[in-house]
C-alpha cells in the first residue's frame, strides 16, 4: 500500500458494513418473521438499525481521519475528508427521515385496522398530523429566536432543525443512559448469585402471571365480540360481513365455547346496531393488539419458568456435581440443543464460572459507568481531568493529541456501552404502552417504534461522546463541522449544552438510591417496572412465595390456567407456531384457593400431576430448595434484634435475682410470684425493647 493511500481502510469499511448488515439481519430474524414481514416495513426497520450501528464505527474513523498519528502503521482506519462528510450526510439525514417521518407513518399504517391501503395511509397521516403540528409549532417559535439572534441566514433553518432534534434526542438519551449505567452493573451483581436470582424470578412471577391472565381474558372478550357480530344479520353490509368473517377465521376462540359463554360476550363492549368502517377498524386494531399482548405475556411467562427451572437445577446439582437441564425447549436455538459438555463440566460452568464472569463484568461495567459519569460532569469545567480523554487520545512525541488504532477501538467500545446502557433501560421504563419485543412475534408497530427510538438515540449519544474530548480535537472532526457547529450557533444552544451535563445526576441518583420506589409509595404509581421483591410476607400480595408456588404448579402441570394440562389438539398460543415449554396455551380460570397459616409456613404440597415423573420431581425440588431462602427475608437489624431477644428470653435467672425482684406483700406482691419463674419476662425490662409481649397475652400496639 502506497504512503497516504486509504485502500486498506476502504476495504475495512466495506467489510464492516457487510458484517453490520449480516448482524442486523440476524437480529431481525430473531424478533420478526422475515418471510411474512412485508418489504415496505422490513427495509426501513433494517436501515433504522444498520445506520446507528455504522455511526458507532464512523465516529472513531472520523477521529482518526482528523487527528490521526503520523505513523502509517499505527494510524488506524481513516478515510478522506470528503468521503467522511458524505458518509455523515447519508447517515444523519436518512436517520432523521426514518425517525421523524417514515417509521411513525409506517407504525400507524400497520396499526390502523383498515383493510385497504388507502384507508390505512389516510388514518396514518391523520394520526401523525397532530404530532407533526405540535413539532412545527415549537419549530416556528425556535425559528423566530434564531432569526432574532443571527438574522436571516441560509443556515438558520438547517441549524434549528438539527439543534431541536439533537436536544430532544439527547434529553431522552441522557435519562435512559443514566438509568442504565446503574441498572446494568447492579443486575449483573444480583444475577451472580444463583439462589438470589431464583428468588428475584419468583418475585416477578405473580405480577407476570396476573398480566398473562388479564391478557388472555381480554382476548377472549374481543373474540367473543367478533362471534357476536358474526351471528348478526341485520345492519351489516356484504363487505362488512366479509370483514367480520376474516376476523372470525383468524380467531383462536372455538365457536362452541363462544356459544357456551354468554357472560364473556356481555362483559365487553356492547355491539352497535349498525357496523361502520370506523367501528370495524377499531375492533380489528384492538383484536390485533390483544393477540400480540397475549403472545407477549405468554412468551414472558414461559421464559420466566424456564429460567426458574434452570436456576433450580443448578442448585439441586450442588450435591451430586452433575447438572442436566433435561430436554431442550421446542423453540430452542441450534446452539442450545448441542450437548457438548458433560454433566460435571456443565455444573462447573453454570455454578462456578458463570457467576465469576457476571461479577467480573459487573465490576468492569461499574467502573466504566463511573468514568462516563465523571467525564460527563467535568467535560466543560475541567476537560483535562476526563478519564475517557486519556483512554482515547494518545500523546506521543508530538504536542498535539493523536488517535491511533487502539484509540479507535476504545472509542467504539465507549460509544457502544453508552448506547447499550440507554437501550437496556427500555425494559425497565414502563411508559411505552403495549410495545414489547417478542421472539419471532413482535408486533409490526412495536418494531417500527423500537427501530425509531434506536435511530433517535444514537446520533445524540455519539456527539455527546465527542464532547468528552478536548475542543482542539473535536473541532477538527467532520462530525463537529457538520452538527456541532450548528448546535453552538446561538447562545441558547451553548448554554443548554453547558448546563445539561449535570442532568445525568437525576437518573443516576434516582436509580442508585431507589427514588422511584419512594415516589411510588407517595404517589401510588411508579415509572419503572418492579424488579425487586414487592412483599416478602407471602401470598396475595405478589411475594416471592406466591411466585414460587405458581412456578411449581406450572412445571408440575397443575396450573389453573391450563397452560400445562390442555388437550393435545389445542393450538399453541404463540402466533408463529412456537409452542410453550409446557406445550399448550390455555385460558383464564380461577386459581385453586391457597392458604397459609403462618408467614413462615413450609412449602405447599403440590398435587400429583398427570405429567411425567421427571417434571414432578423437578417441581418438588423447585419448591423445596427455595424454602431455605425464607431466612433471607429479615434484614440485618431485624435479625440482630431477634437474636438479642432470644438471648434474653433463654437466660435462666438465679435464685437471688428472683428474690431481689419479688415485691413485698404490702406493695401488692404475693408468695410464689411467677414473674421470675424460669425465663425473663418478655414484656418487662429488656425484653420489651426487642419485640417482647406482656405475659398476660395482651398485644402491645
Amino acid at each position: 500500500m502506497a504512503p497516504g493511500s486509504s485502500v486498506g481502510s476502504d476495504a475495512f469499511a466495506l467489510l464492516a458494513l457487510l458484517v453490520i448488515s449480516l448482524l442486523v439481519l440476524l437480529l431481525l430474524r430473531h424478533f420478526l418473521p422475515l418471510r411474512t414481514t412485508p418489504a415496505y416495513l422490513l427495509t426501513p426497520v433494517f436501515l433504522a438499525l444498520a445506520l446507528p450501528v455504522s455511526i458507532v464505527l464512523l465516529v472513531p474513523i472520523d477521529l482518526a481521519s482528523s487527528s490521526g498519528t503520523d505513523d502509517e502503521a499505527s494510524r488506524g482506519i481513516w478515510l478522506p475528508q470528503k468521503v467522511v462528510l458524505i458518509a455523515w450526510r447519508i447517515a444523519y439525514w436518512l436517520t432523521f427521515a426514518l425517525t421523524w417521518v417514515i417509521l411513525p407513518v409506517l407504525g400507524e399504517y400497520t396499526d390502523s385496522g383498515f383493510r385497504t391501503p388507502k384507508d390505512r395511509l389516510l388514518y396514518s397521516l391523520r394520526s401523525n398530523a397532530r404530532y407533526q403540528l405540535i413539532v412545527l409549532g415549537c419549530g416556528a417559535a425556535g425559528l423566530a429566536y434564531v432569526f432574532y439572534e443571527n438574522g436571516f441566514q441560509s443556515t438558520s433553518v438547517k441549524s434549528l432543525v438539527m439543534a431541536l432534534a439533537y436536544f430532544w434526542g439527547l434529553s431522552l438519551a441522557i435519562y435512559l443512559m443514566g438509568h442504565g449505567l446503574v441498572a446494568v452493573p447492579r443486575r449483573l451483581f444480583r444475577n451472580a448469585s444463583v439462589s438470589g436470582r431464583l428468588k428475584m424470578i419468583q418475585a416477578q412471577a405473580p405480577k407476570m402471571h396476573e398480566k398473562m391472565t388479564d391478557a388472555i381474558a381480554e382476548l377472549d372478550e374481543m373474540e367473543a365480540q367478533v362471534f357476536e357480530l358474526r351471528r348478526r344479520k341485520n345492519g351489516i353490509s356484504r363487505d362488512h360481513q366479509e370483514w367480520i368473517e376474516d376476523l372470525a377465521e383468524t380467531s383462536s376462540l372455538p365457536e362452541s365455547r363462544a356459544n357456551a359463554a354468554p357472560a364473556i360476550r356481555t362483559s365487553g363492549t356492547t355491539v352497535p346496531a349498525v357496523a361502520t368502517d370506523r367501528y370495524l377498524a377499531e375492533l380489528t386494531r384492538k383484536l390485533d393488539r390483544a393477540r400480540h399482548k397475549r403472545v407477549r405475556f405468554i412468551d414472558a411467562w414461559d421464559r420466566l419458568t424456564r429460567e426458574a427451572a434452570d436456576a433450580q437445577a443448578v442448585l439441586d446439582a450442588s450435591a451430586s456435581k452433575q447438572l442436566d437441564f433435561g430436554k431442550a425447549s421446542p423453540h430452542a436455538s441450534p446452539l442450545e440443543r448441542i450437548t457438548v459438555l458433560t454433566p460435571y463440566t456443565r455444573y462447573v460452568l453454570y455454578a462456578k464460572v458463570v457467576p465469576v464472569i457476571r461479577l467480573t463484568l459487573g465490576a468492569t461495567f461499574a467502573l466504566a459507568s463511573t468514568c462516563i459519569i465523571w467525564s460527563e460532569l467535568i467535560k466543560y469545567v475541567a476537560p483535562k481531568l476526563s478519564i475517557i480523554t486519556y483512554t482515547v487520545i494518545h500523546h506521543r512525541n508530538s504536542e498535539r493529541g493523536e488517535i491511533g488504532f487502539a484509540g479507535q477501538v476504545i472509542a467504539s467500545l465507549w460509544i457502544f456501552y453508552m448506547c447499550a446502557a440507554a437501550l437496556a433501560s427500555f425494559e425497565d421504563v414502563k411508559v411505552w404502552g403495549n410495545r414489547a419485543l417478542v421472539r419471532r412475534n413482535t408486533f409490526f408497530e412495536s418494531a417500527c417504534w423500537y427501530a425509531g427510538q434506536i435511530a433517535k438515540l444514537t446520533v445524540p449519544l455519539a456527539y455527546n461522546f465527542l464532547t468528552f474530548l478536548p475542543l482542539d480535537i473535536r473541532s477538527k472532526t467532520t462530525f463537529y463541522q457538520f452538527l456541532g457547529r450548528l448546535i453552538h450557533l446561538t447562545p441558547l444552544g451553548k448554554g443548554f449544552e453547558y448546563f445539561f451535563q449535570f442532568f445525568i445526576l437525576v437518573p443516576v441518583c434516582a436509580t442508585l438510591f431507589n427514588l422511584y420506589g419512594r415516589v411510588k409509595n407517595v404517589l401510588g404509581f411508579g415509572i419503572l417496572e418492579d424488579d425487586d421483591e414487592g412483599n416478602p410476607s407471602g401470598f396475595g400480595t405478589g411475594g416471592w412465595r406466591e411466585g414460587r408456588d405458581l412456578i411449581a404448579r406450572e412445571l408440575n402441570g397443575t396450573s389453573g390456567l391450563g397452560l400445562s394440562s390442555r388437550p393435545n389438539h389445542g393450538r399453541s398460543p404463540l402466533a408463529s407456531g412456537h409452542s410453550s415449554p409446557t406445550g399448550n396455551g390455555g385460558r383464564r380460570s380461577q386459581l385453586p384457593p391457597i392458604s397459609i397459616n403462618s408467614p413462615n409456613a413450609p412449602t405447599l404440597a403440590i398435587p400429583p400431576a398427570s405429567d411425567t415423573g421427571a417434571s414432578r420431581r423437578q417441581a418438588e425440588r423447585l419448591s423445596a430448595a427455595t424454602q431455605a431462602a425464607e431466612e433471607e427475608d429479615e434484614n440485618v437489624f431485624q435479625g440482630f434484634a431477634h437474636r438479642v431477644r432470644n438471648t434474653f428470653e433463654s437466660v435462666e435467672r438465679p435464685d437471688w435475682l428472683n428474690e431481689l425482684g419479688k415485691r413485698p406483700r404490702w406493695m401488692g406482691g404475693v408468695d410464689g410470684n411467677g414473674e421470675g419463674s424460669g425465663r425473663a419476662d418478655s414484656g418487662r425490662g429488656m425484653g420489651r425493647w426487642f419485640g417482647g409481649r406482656p405475659s398476660d397475652g395482651r398485644v402491645r400496639l
